[in-house]
């Protein structure tokens, strides 16, 4: 099928006729696509400009390409959301319509590092809590966490029973987290998190960096979260100024 009576650059065309194709079911999560020779013949158009309209595909996640084996059409994520709203992972997962769960793997106290007093200023804090854990969707590995935590903020004696910290702070210290500032970071190959989350060596993680705050400004909880990309997206709403 050529898609040449379109008068927008071609690779956008591209773009919009095999997103079309993976939402009929053309071509399924996780399957193969024709090779570029087969798909730039399908298409009507060079290998340049299909090439193109991969690149900008993976960028946005919705394919994989691995080289000398093929492109890929990554599974649809579960949870999308505005980065601008602050919820927790239990409400990401419980409101993609899946059951929110949690694997511990270490809870300790620890002195932190420079950089963390920093990230608390003006608290002094001498001793934090930290927390590690899986979070599941329907038992499915899909978001490491790293917590820390003020220790008089949170009791880690009854961490493993609840699965949402936010609340369990609100509970136990009254304290409400009300906004975070967050930065985003892709992430590459790492042995650890990729073992635990079962991710393919091809995938990038989803890195989101958070400080958390009450109302009252005061820091309360510094988290790592490493989000499959398979399973979250996240975007931004931005104004014109």
């Amino acid at each position: 099928m050529s898609i040449k009576m379109d008068s927008r650059h071609l690779y956008l065309q591209v773009i919009d006729q095999i997103k079309r194709d993976i939402e009929s079911g053309k071509y399924k999560e996780k399957e193969k696509l024709p090779s570029e020779f087969q798909l730039s013949k399908l298409l009507g158009v060079s290998r340049a400009t299909l090439r193109e309209a991969l690149r900008i595909m993976e960028e946005d996640n919705i394919v994989t390409r691995r080289h000398g084996v093929g492109t890929f059409v990554n599974p649809k994520p579960i949870f999308s959301s505005g980065i601008e709203q602050l919820n927790s992972v239990t409400y990401m997962i419980e409101q993609s319509g899946k059951s929110a769960g949690s694997q511990y793997l270490t809870t300790e106290f620890v002195s932190p590092t420079e950089e963390e007093r920093e990230k608390f200023h003006p608290k002094q804090i001498e001793t934090l809590a930290k927390i590690e854990r899986v979070r599941t969707a329907d038992n499915k590995p899909v978001v490491f966490c790293i917590d820390k935590v003020p220790e008089h903020l949170i009791p880690l004696d009854r961490v493993h029973k609840e699965d949402s910290l936010f609340q369990l702070m609100e509970e136990y210290a009254g304290k409400r987290i009300a906004y975070a500032v967050t930065y985003i970071e892709p992430i590459g190959y790492h042995d650890r998190i990729y073992d635990i989350l079962n991710c393919e060596p091809e995938q990038s993680l989803l890195l989101l960096k958070q400080m958390h705050y009450t109302n009252e400004d005061e820091p309360v909880l510094y988290s790592a979260n490493y989000f499959r990309p398979d399973y979250f997206s996240f975007h931004v709403l931005r104004k014109r100024t």
